[in-house]
C-alpha cells in the first residue's frame, strides 16, 4: 500500500458553504448520518439524533468553556499594536500565547492592555510566546472586561465588527454544558445540543459523561508535510474526573456503546485507553495522531462537524469511517449544500 499523502484528504468546498452564523436554533442544524455497516448516508436534522441514541449508549461530551482569549494592546515603549491569543495557562498568570506580529514581540518587552500590564518571559517556536500578566486584581475578571471571544478567522472575515461583538452570537459559540474555562476555540460538535435534547436522551436511558480538554489552536494546526505520517501533532492536555471515569469505564464493561461528541473527546478517550487499558481518572497530555489505518479501542460512534480539507480532523474521521466513505459523504454534503465548519451542520457516524 502506498503511503498516505496530505492531498489524499483534500476536497473542493465552495466558499458560500462556510457558515458564518449558526442555525436559528441549536438543534435545527442538519445532521448527516453515516452507517459504517452498510455504507449508507441519511439526511436528517440534529433533533433527530434521539432516534439513534438510547439505553445502550453513553454519550461523552467536552465541558470546556471558551474564554475571552483574544487581547489587543500595545508595546509599552513604541506604542506599536500587539494582538495576543491565549493558548494555555502555564502557571499563575503566565500564559502561552500566539502573538501578532510575532517577529516584533521579543523576550523582556513590556506590553500594555486595558487594565493590565504584561511582560514577555520567553520566545518559543513560530509565533508563540510565554507572557506573564501583572494585573492588580483577578486575571479572569480582567479577561472578561478586556478580552474578546476568539471567533475563527473564517467567521470574522464574513461578519461586521458589530456582529463579532453580538452577545447572542458569542453565546452560541459556547456549548450549553460548558463549565470549565480555558479553551481558545469551541468544541464545535457539541454546539448543536440543547438542554431539552440532552434531557430527552437521558429519559431514553442514554448515559451522559464529561471530559475536559481545552480546545486550542493545536487542534487546527495546518498539515504542511506532504506525507501524513510526517506531521507532528501538538499536545493537548485533558482531564477525566473520578466520577466520569467510573461512569465511562462501567458503561464499557457492560458492553454499552461509547459515543464521542467531537474529535477532542475522541482523541482524549483513545489516548487514555491506549495508555491505561481502561478509562481512568487522569490528567494527561495527548499528542496521539489518528489517521488511517487506526484501531479504535474505546469509541464506537462519533458526532462531529464537517472539517477543513487536508486537516488532522478529517484524517481522524476518515480513520473512523474509512477514507473513501468519508470522501463520498463530503461530496454528498457539498451537493446537498450542508453548512461547514464551526457554525455548520453535523455528522453522526454509527
Amino acid at each position: 500500500m502506498s503511503e498516505l499523502r496530505t492531498e489524499d484528504f483534500d476536497y473542493i468546498l465552495p466558499e458560500e458553504l462556510i457558515a458564518s452564523k449558526p442555525s436559528d436554533k441549536r438543534d435545527h442544524s442538519r445532521l448527516m448520518v453515516l452507517d459504517r455497516k452498510d455504507l449508507s448516508v441519511t439526511h436528517k436534522h440534529f433533533y433527530d439524533i434521539e432516534n439513534y441514541l438510547g439505553g445502550n449508549d453513553i454519550l461523552v461530551l467536552n465541558d470546556t468553556k471558551v474564554i475571552p482569549a483574544r487581547l489587543i494592546g500595545k508595546k509599552s515603549k513604541s506604542g506599536g499594536k500587539v494582538e495576543l491569543l491565549l493558548l494555555k495557562n502555564i502557571s499563575g498568570n503566565i500564559w502561552e500565547c500566539m502573538t501578532f506580529p510575532a517577529r516584533r514581540v521579543k523576550k523582556g518587552q513590556e506590553l500594555e492592555f486595558d487594565g493590565c500590564r504584561a511582560v514577555v518571559r520567553e520566545e518559543s517556536e513560530d509565533s508563540k510566546r510565554l507572557i506573564e500578566f501583572l494585573c492588580e486584581g483577578d486575571f479572569m475578571d480582567f479577561l472578561k472586561g478586556s478580552g474578546r471571544i476568539p471567533l475563527p478567522p473564517y467567521i470574522v472575515s464574513k461578519l461586521s465588527e458589530e456582529d463579532t461583538k453580538d452577545q447572542e452570537l458569542l453565546d452560541r459559540y459556547q456549548t450549553v454544558y460548558a463549565q470549565k474555562a480555558g479553551a481558545s476555540a469551541a468544541p464545535t460538535a457539541g454546539l448543536h445540543f440543547t438542554p431539552e435534547l440532552l434531557s430527552g436522551l437521558r429519559e431514553k436511558g442514554a448515559e451522559v459523561a464529561y471530559i475536559t480538554l481545552h480546545t486550542g489552536m493545536g487542534t487546527f494546526k495546518p498539515v504542511t508535510a506532504d506525507l501524513v505520517k510526517e506531521h507532528k501533532m501538538s499536545s493537548e492536555e485533558y482531564e477525566i474526573t473520578a466520577d466520569n471515569a467510573k461512569n465511562i469505564s462501567d458503561a464499557l464493561k457492560k458492553g454499552k456503546r461509547l459515543v464521542a461528541v467531537g474529535t477532542t473527546v475522541t482523541r482524549c478517550l483513545e489516548d487514555c485507553f491506549r495508555k491505561n487499558g481502561d478509562i481512568i481518572p487522569i490528567k494527561d497530555s495527548a499528542d496521539i495522531f489518528i489517521y488511517p489505518p487506526f484501531e479504535f479501542k474505546a469509541v464506537k460512534a462519533m458526532v462531529t462537524n464537517f472539517h477543513f480539507p487536508k486537516s488532522t480532523l478529517i484524517m481522524l474521521v476518515s480513520a473512523f469511517a474509512g477514507r473513501e466513505f468519508i470522501k463520498k459523504a463530503y461530496e454528498d454534503a457539498v451537493k446537498e449544500k450542508y453548512r461547514f465548519y464551526s457554525f455548520g451542520d453535523a455528522m453522526m457516524i454509527n
